[in-house]
């Protein structure tokens, strides 16, 4: 197979508002090193990294809602997920569902017409459990917003399904987020699992799959969202953010809460728990400040986990429920990879329940 020498990418300029993300229809195509292979890209999803590292929003320096907007200040040393600064031009992108077409040395060519999806973390292949040592697809290197992408061959999943690329492309990210955080708050099916933002894609699939571990679900979601948030298989849904949380929950007994909005909504959620219950975190996009009594959290032997590097077993999990069809992709809307600005504002606004990729 002969290979074009450049390739359509969207190309993320620096930090700062959707305008940093510019076209070339030249860029040089890469070529996989030692290890690697290289992808013909068939989607990339979106998701909330991609957002919050263009703009900066991980820094210290930044106390406000995910807005997608440039910031009047960003800091340096700390604008991404890992704390340290991005080297910018950086193609963005790390849910890619595509074919191998070539491979670098040390590969088994065998692996040439593969399908694929990517495991977005970057892991030392001598030390793949320490968290210290490891990158992001589309951060610490190049992602899937463009025709074609390298990644290390572990991090490219093979996968039998009959999905089409774009709903596979709804996974890596989000269902890789959900089930890292259920796992980290250790849930089963004796829990009863609180699912603030459930229409979003982290939402959702954290719906999807605390049901696949048996536990009842509950989320919460604006009422215009509900019914794509009914197909999901929840419980019962609330609305956003009731008044009286703990009246509108009746007689259910919240022992996880799994958030990744944050927010002033926030002490209302922990204020619900039961004791020995516990809260896990994946995001902030409601705003990273939120106001926390220390008396409800000591006093009712509550377990808070932060969830972010997730362990390596997960996505080879995901492959295997994706291919057993425990869970289902919720695919919002596809756009052209031309359209990266227009599909990450419709992200950005959060009126749709689901998940947008793009596709080159």
């Amino acid at each position: 197979m002969t290979l074009p020498k450049t390739m359509k990418a969207m190309v993320t300029m620096g930090h700062g508002d959707v305008d940093q993300m510019v076209l070339h229809t030249d860029w040089p195509r890469p070529d996989p090193k030692a290890d690697e292979v290289l992808i013909r890209v068939g989607a990339c999803g979106l998701n909330n990294t991609d957002v919050n590292t263009r703009s900066g929003w991980y820094s210290k320096t930044v106390t406000d809602a995910t807005t997608g907007g440039a910031f009047e200040k960003v800091g340096e040393d700390d604008p991404t997920w890992g704390g340290a600064p991005l080297t910018f031009p950086r193609i963005q992108g790390a849910d890619v569902c595509g074919e191998i077409v070539a491979v670098g040395p040390g590969v088994d060519a065998a692996r040439i017409g593969e399908r694929v999806i990517t495991d977005g973390w970057l892991r030392a292949a001598d030390a793949p459990n320490d968290m210290n040592k490891t990158g992001y697809f589309g951060s610490e290197r190049d992602g899937g917003f463009a025709k074609y992408t390298t990644t290390p061959s572990r991090n490219a999943l093979a996968i039998q399904s009959d999905l089409s690329d774009a709903e596979l492309a709804t996974f890596s990210c989000s269902y890789s987020t959900a089930e890292g955080m259920l796992t980290r708050a250790h849930v089963t099916a004796t829990d009863t699992v609180l699912i603030p933002g459930a229409s979003g894609g982290v939402g959702g699939a954290l719906v999807q799959l605390a049901k696949r571990r048996g536990a009842r679900v509950i989320a919460m979601a604006s009422d215009a969202k509900h019914a794509g948030v009914e197909t999901l298989g929840p419980d019962m849904i609330l609305p956003r953010a009731p008044d009286d949380l703990r009246t509108a929950l009746g007689a259910e007994k919240i022992t996880v809460v799994a958030d990744v909005v944050g927010g002033s909504y926030w002490s209302t959620l922990i204020d619900i728990l039961e004791r020995g219950g516990r809260y896990t975190c994946s995001g902030a996009i409601a705003g990273p400040l939120v106001d926390l009594d220390l008396r409800i959290f000591y006093l009712r032997d509550l377990t808070f986990t932060g969830s972010t590097v997730i362990t390596p077993e997960v996505m080879p999990n995901l492959v295997r429920y994706i291919e057993n069809g425990d869970i289902k992709p919720a695919l919002s809307a596809t756009y052209p990879l031309e359209e990266l600005r227009e599909a990450q504002t419709a992200f950005i606004a959060k009126e749709h329940a689901g998940n947008i990729v793009v596709t080159p």
